[in-house]
């Protein structure tokens, strides 16, 4: 016996794992070589490499900027909660409300955790997978059929398999990839739930409060018109007028008071919508909202900055841009399924048929080695998926200029309707201030006897029109603001993922 070497190849115990010293070398190079495939793998990745696509957008924009409106950069602090500029504290309140309780923010929420485990579980593809499986066998052979003595045998056995796929061509890393960008696109999905949240609430908010202002009105010309009808009907009974004047004065009354349910329908609408929108059953807000307030006051000066600006700060737009580069990635995980694939298996385990024997030195099992695969015929699948990837991320791209567009139009359309509606408001202003001079007029010609009631009747029409068009144009006025704020995208900075 080899006093250096007590157990030679020659003399090895049979059953016993321990292996020569040149099988120890083998699983050394082996190593090495595994090593090296990693090397040389981790600078392949198949398929596209992304870029973000080039946006061009306007140096300035088409609307000319008066009214208010500044070219001036954005306040990124104002912009994170513009709803403050109206100096409205319940506004405010109901909008706080709605970030922490309303549903679709939680559902966007929802999305990114999603998103997250799912980059997650892409991420473990790096690391090889190991699985247990201990067993227990209780047999019987047959002597009459196999030739074999008949007898009942155990069989123990625990086993540990492993098995690593080295990412030759970059699938996986593609897949991370993918993953990675769908993640921030969930995140961008949620911000840009934020932003529609913020603008929703104070959209319905202003006209919750212009159908009040409009309701106030409304309720003060039918009262009036209350007091001109019961004049128009002792001036009948002493017969200083004809019945004629008398129908005027009830119909005008009756068309104020046909009014008066429309608005109160659209102020328990916009009402129940924000009760809805902070996570509550329509009419939850009811009694803080009760009590009668006048439309937000605007600011004095809105910055607006400049197209670029604004498309960078458009949640919509990054998510559309992170969903492109999502597709892109794919179309490598798709090309990665051309080329072989490369996987490390092992295992280590015990087996014996008795329990006794199982933890012995005896028992022990182990197996290892590389193994390839390589679909060589698919009737044309793969290829035909990597051009489906490819046509998908044509219309990921599509849809990011398509995005980019409809951004550049909202805001437009909202900086003009600001610009017009004040024009508007301040020429209804006027006309008010005119009509409510004329309606007194023609009422005190009327009992003078200087008018007949016609005169008095198309004042006092006119009037309730043009104070209601006014109430509307106020509220419009706030409303293009807030349209005005979320085409820049402002709101989503509020709440952390």
């Amino acid at each position: 016996m080899n006093a250096t070497n007590p157990i030679s190849k020659k003399q090895a115990l049979p059953g016993k794992s321990i292996p020569p010293r040149h099988d120890a070398r083998r699983i050394i190079k082996s190593s090495w070589h595994v090593i090296l495939v990693l090397m040389v793998s981790g600078c392949a990745s198949v398929g596209p490499d992304y870029t973000p696509p080039k946006t061009t957008a306007p140096a300035v924009w088409n609307t000319q900027l008066s009214s208010g409106l500044s070219g001036r950069p954005p306040d990124i602090q104002v912009l994170a909660r513009w709803w403050e500029t109206l100096n409205d504290p319940m506004l405010s309140n109901i909008i706080n409300q709605a970030v922490s309780a309303n549903l679709d923010v939680k559902t966007a929420q929802a999305r990114i955790r999603e998103a997250r485990a799912r980059r997650d579980m892409a991420t473990a593809s790096w690391f090889p997978s190991i699985d247990a499986s201990p067993a227990y066998t209780r047999s019987r052979m047959s002597g009459n059929g196999s030739g074999l003595s008949a007898g009942q045998k155990n069989l123990y056995s625990v086993e540990f398999d492993a098995a690593w796929e080295i990412d030759l061509f970059g699938g996986t890393r593609r897949t991370v990839e993918a993953a990675n960008a769908d993640l921030d696109a969930a995140g961008e999905g949620l911000h840009d739930a934020l932003v529609s949240l913020a603008a929703e609430t104070a959209l319905n908010y202003v006209d919750a409060r212009t159908f009040q202002t409009r309701l106030t009105a409304a309720e003060s010309n039918l009262d009036l018109q209350k007091q001109t009808c019961e004049i128009t009907q002792y001036r009948y009974q002493a017969g200083l007028i004809d019945e004629l004047a008398v129908s005027q004065a009830r119909y005008n009354l009756e068309t104020t008071r046909a009014q008066i349910p429309a608005l109160r329908s659209g102020l328990s609408e916009a009402m129940n919508r924000l009760s809805v929108l902070t996570g509550q059953a329509p009419g939850a807000l009811n009694p803080l909202l009760a009590e009668r307030r006048p439309v937000p006051v605007t600011p004095v000066t809105v910055a607006v900055g400049v197209p670029a600006e604004a498309l960078r700060q458009r949640p919509d737009v990054r998510k559309s841009e992170r969903t492109l580069a999502a597709q892109t990635a794919r179309i490598g995980v798709a090309t990665a399924d051309l080329y072989p694939k490369l996987t490390l298996t092992g295992a280590i385990g015990l087996e014996s048929i008795s329990s006794g024997d199982l933890l012995s030195a005896g028992s022990r099992t182990w197996r290892y080695g590389p193994g390839l695969s390589w679909r060589l015929f698919d009737a044309g699948a793969i290829r035909q998926n990597i051009k489906a990837q490819s046509a998908l991320q044509e219309q990921a791209l599509l849809q990011y200029e398509s995005t980019v567009l409809a951004a550049l139009e909202e805001t437009e359309n909202a900086l003009n309707a600001f610009v017009e509606e004040q024009n508007r408001r301040e020429a209804l202003s006027r006309a008010v201030e005119a009509a409510t001079q004329a309606a007194s007029l023609a009422e005190e010609k009327f009992k003078a006897g200087l008018a007949d009631f016609s005169t008095v009747l198309d004042a006092q029409r006119s009037l309730v029109s043009l104070q209601d068009q006014l109430a509307q144009s106020n509220g419009a006025v706030a409303t293009d603001l807030v349209r005005i704020y979320k085409a820049m995208g402002g709101g989503w900075t509020q709440l952390k993922e």
